[in-house]
């Protein structure tokens, strides 16, 4: 038996939304999706697994799509995601083994900036000339915006919330472009989730210490890695 025998029943369709058939692979996705948001949420160590099962389920289902960014970007999520799970039981220092929140540095937004602007160049590049992608921009776009929001969810950094909103305020049309119109609704309900995901990181005391007061200075976190 091969891996396509395995896989098709995944790929079969469930139900009928707006007249496009929607596969068991969508469904899953769609669930697990919104779990691993809401865990993150709420710093729940085991948004990491449920995160890994999810970035699964979406390289079969982006690949049948033709979004290949897409696809390939779910792989490195798996890596990044073991990092992350490394990281937030491991990187909180001496004294303490969860990784707090923190404010993303004038540094670390420069680094991020200048990856997701060659990031989205090269791959909008490749796309065009080497796969059949009709949307190789779009797709290099989300691709980069969600790297450099996985990298500061890693970190547990507070913005890398907005950067997942910016992401998925190009996801939704994209994917009803491509007519996976689930997927279009749970990343609407992403973005929900992530303004309550800002929030609730907001509320977290080592962030607060370096949000900005009234009279135009900022709190200053005890932490080293809080300054640039």
């Amino acid at each position: 038996m091969s891996l396509s025998d395995v896989l098709a029943p995944l790929q079969q369709p469930l139900f009928t939304l707006l007249g496009t058939p929607v596969s068991w692979t969508e469904v899953l996705g769609f669930g697990s999706g919104a779990l691993c948001v809401w865990l993150v949420a709420r710093q729940h160590i085991a948004n990491w697994p449920v995160g890994i099962a999810n970035n699964v389920l979406f390289v079969l289902l982006f690949t049948q799509a033709g979004l290949y960014a897409d696809a390939g970007l779910q792989v490195v999520f798996i890596t990044l995601a073991v990092y992350g799970w490394w990281t937030w039981t491991h990187g909180g220092g001496p004294g303490s083994d969860a990784l707090p929140v923190r404010r993303t540095t004038r540094t670390e937004w420069t680094w991020l900036l200048a990856a997701g602007v060659v990031g989205t160049v090269a791959l909008t590049l490749l796309l065009d000339r080497a796969t059949d992608s009709d949307v190789p921009f779009w797709d290099a776009l989300t691709t980069a915006l969600s790297l450099t929001a996985t990298y500061g969810q890693c970190r547990k950094r507070l913005e890398s919330w907005w950067l997942w909103i910016a992401a998925d305020v190009v996801y939704v049309p994209l994917y009803v472009y491509k007519e996976l119109y689930l997927t279009a609704l749970l990343y609407i309900g992403f973005m929900t989730l992530c303004v309550l995901g800002l929030r609730h990181w907001s509320r977290d005391p080592a962030a607060r210490r370096a949000l900005p007061v009234p009279d135009g200075g900022a709190r200053q976190d005890t932490t080293a890695e809080a300054t640039t």
